[in-house]
């Protein structure tokens, strides 16, 4: 997704390695005829965005390094993805305060994952943490 590509995967290779990759997919029932726009647009982001990946893993060490600052568990980043653990009480609280102000999470149990990708800048990393700080110190009223 920090490529900006429409699906979450693109498959490389050498042209005896993708016909092996499209048979596989027929095999178990991946075949789609509209293929050709998605790829396209795969191709794109691989000639387009790649050389910004690291201002994501930049945008995540930023967002796990403050957020672990601030008190909270956090694990990682990996690559961009920073997972921040929850008492089991604050799960719905944080995800509606979140909400609220335009930050979407999504939970897995306790956990929280984080992702910057494309579309997250630098400043919206310090309105994510400023909101992790609100919600920490109960100010859900603002």
């Amino acid at each position: 997704k920090g490529l900006g590509a429409p699906v979450g995967s693109v498959l490389c290779g050498p042209r005896e390695f993708i016909d092996e990759a499209r048979r596989w997919r027929k095999v178990v029932g991946g075949g789609w005829r509209q293929a050709g726009l998605l790829a396209a647009a795969g191709i794109v982001a691989l000639r387009s965005h790649v050389d910004r990946l690291c201002e994501d893993h930049t945008h995540a060490e930023q967002l796990a390094r403050e957020l672990r600052q601030l008190g909270y568990d956090v694990d990682g980043p990996h690559t961009n993805m920073v997972f921040v653990s929850l008492a089991k009480e604050a799960k719905n609280s944080i995800v509606d305060f979140m909400e609220k102000r335009g930050i979407r999470l999504f939970v897995r149990g306790q956990i929280l994952r984080l992702v910057t990708h494309l579309d997250v800048s630098t400043e919206d990393v310090a309105t994510v943490v400023d909101a992790f700080r609100d919600f920490q110190m109960g100010n859900q009223d603002q």
